[in-house]
């Protein structure tokens, strides 16, 4: 059995080949890093989607697809003379190894949460170091969008812009609730309503974020609950456009009844 050395000498060979010039697969051929980026989001997604449903089978198959996303973007840009597989490897080996000296040096780390606040300072430090103009500066705006939100408000805390604890996040989602019923009386436009629900869900964002909880993870845990509790219903009721609205709730409560939760 070929080790883990031999297998990524063998995907990269694999991956090579794809993308002949001549010989190669002609969908791998016409790919770019623009093309390429929506699969490997997606490749990220369902690595995500198979730890959540701690289906270790599909997390090795899901693993190995991000892997290849991996290895593709190398392939381009080495093809364009900028840089290959080995230099991400050293990059991000060099990486883990400067923002880990209580490992690799002679560093000392009380804990996990002391190693989160050494290592978001280790990271300030570089992105200074690189230029950075702002606090805000490499968070990625590809990011899902409450993603993006937590990460905005976590490096505004690291300024002190923060609420002390989450109960004065609660004020203010009342009053981001509030401005948009506002917005809805006076007739508001699409763009003013989509704003003001843009500031309720960061509010709601931060809220969660002050309780430890990702919100990404608990929305498409939400998500999940509603589509399994939605497919309850048609199994049950099928098809459901003919019932009315009132009996559409009835039975949406009845399943809830049967899964004993909330």
């Amino acid at each position: 059995m070929m080790d883990g050395v031999d297998q990524m000498k063998r995907l990269l060979e694999i991956m090579a080949r794809l993308r002949d010039p001549v010989t190669g697969c002609p969908w791998d051929k016409e790919q770019n890093f623009r093309t390429i980026a929506p699969y490997t989001i997606e490749e990220a997604y369902e690595v995500a989607e198979a730890c959540e449903r701690g289906d270790l089978v599909a997390l090795k198959d899901e693993l190995g697809d991000l892997l290849f996303q991996t290895v593709f973007h190398a392939r381009m840009a080495e093809e364009a003379g900028l840089f290959g597989f080995a230099d991400v490897a050293e990059a991000i080996c060099n990486k883990m190894i400067r923002r880990h000296p209580h490992v690799f040096g002679d560093a000392s780390i009380a804990g996990a949460e002391a190693q989160t606040v050494a290592w978001e300072a280790t990271k300030a430090r570089e992105r200074a170091a690189g230029g950075a103009a702002s606090m805000l500066d490499g968070i990625g705006v590809a990011l899902p969008a409450l993603t993006r939100a937590e990460k905005l408000q976590k490096r505004a805390a690291q300024v002190g812009f923060d609420w002390p604890k989450a109960e004065p996040v609660f004020a203010k989602i009342d009053e981001e609730l509030q401005e948009l019923r506002d917005e809805i009386e006076t007739g508001a436009d699409p763009a003013r309503l989509a704003d003001e629900i843009g500031d309720v869900l960061f509010a709601v964002t931060n809220l969660a974020r002050h309780l430890k909880i990702d919100p990404e993870q608990a929305l498409r845990g939400a998500s999940r609950k509603f589509e399994r509790r939605f497919r309850a219903m048609e199994t049950q009721n099928a098809p459901l456009d003919g019932l009315s609205l009132g009996e559409l709730e009835t039975e949406w409560q009845r399943v809830k009844a049967g899964e004993g939760t909330k």
